[in-house]
């Protein structure tokens, strides 16, 4: 038996038939592990060692607002776990960095899922640029001029905050929108960070692919289609998930990318493919293992766990 401990968003909000996180949570409860839950702000590093409020799960089935009952929370001495599973939401901001710079001081004794440098050295937007023939043409800025020049150069172009998340604040400025410069007014006074404009892909209308790779191999696909009218795919905005097949331009951009996550200690990854780009490398906490079940594609947690017990047993 395993002591796992997950840092995660409250577990007792979660969709029982679309999170990822409770998936991996009762898969491994029903191998008979320990399961701890608990949030990012609650990690503590004192003398040198690493504690989290935790509550332990007592009970957890599929079935929703009955799907878990937790512990009263108590003091967690990490170093006590096996596996530390990072799958807290984004946004990419201070409290995830210094979560991340916490969690290293529990390597090599414990196994920290995704490798926390890794994490915090790898923002979603800004990791992908480095297969930069792999994606659409992308600039990250601060500088209105240079997006502005970007979007003269491209003309129909996304728009996005560096560090959002979700689909939030994700706008398509066509060559004839004239709300351009009030936009990038209206990011000015709500986000501090540099923005990502990259050039529209129009084969999202027919998809936006996320595809989870485990230890750098593709072990299943989903696509998500934004719903009429809207440019985003994400689900929790109206994207419908269907079946598909991995092209063999997802196989190769896996090739390429699959390497590199799995030196780097990203373990559990999920990329966007839409059309022939990569647009995304999510290593925070990748979403869509349900779907992909759900679809007839291999059931993700089972294998996640698989390979955190063999790799346990090597060491």
């Amino acid at each position: 038996m395993l002591k796992i401990a997950i840092q995660m968003d409250p577990i007792e909000a979660v969709d029982v038939n679309a999170d990822t996180s409770f998936d991996m949570a009762l898969e491994a409860r029903e191998r008979g592990h320990e399961i701890w839950v608990y949030a990012a702000p609650s990690l503590q590093l004192n003398a040198g060692k690493v504690f989290a409020r935790a509550q332990k799960i007592e009970a957890i089935k599929r079935q929703q607002g009955e799907h878990v009952q937790l512990s009263d929370a108590q003091q967690l001495d990490l170093r006590d776990v096996d596996v530390v599973l990072i799958r807290q939401d984004p946004p990419f901001d201070m409290t995830y960095i210094t979560a991340a710079q916490i969690l290293e001081r529990l390597q090599p004794d414990v196994l920290v899922l995704n490798d926390p440098r890794s994490i915090r050295d790898a923002p979603e937007k800004l990791f992908v640029t480095e297969f930069e023939d792999l994606t659409p043409p992308t600039l990250i800025t601060s500088d209105h001029e240079a997006i502005r020049a970007f979007r003269k150069t491209h003309e129909d172009v996304i728009v996005k905050p560096l560090y959002g998340n979700g689909g939030v604040g994700v706008f398509r400025m066509k060559p004839d929108d004239g709300n351009f410069n009030a936009l990038l007014e209206m990011f000015a006074l709500t986000y501090p960070e540099p923005l990502v404009a990259q050039k529209f892909v129009p084969a999202v209308t027919q998809g936006d692919k996320r595809i989870i790779l485990l230890d750098g191999e593709a072990v299943g696909a989903i696509n998500r289609v934004p719903a009429k009218g809207e440019t985003r795919s994400n689900m929790h905005v109206g994207g419908r998930a269907e079946a598909i097949e991995m092209s063999e331009r997802d196989q190769e951009i896996c090739d390429r990318i699959g390497p590199a996550l799995s030196e780097r200690g990203l373990i559990f990854a999920g990329i966007d493919v839409i059309g022939d780009y990569l647009t995304e490398i999510n290593v925070t906490s990748p979403t869509g293992v349900q779907e992909i079940r759900r679809f007839g594609g291999a059931d993700i947690s089972a294998l996640l766990w698989d390979w955190v017990e063999g790799r346990l047993e090597k060491d």
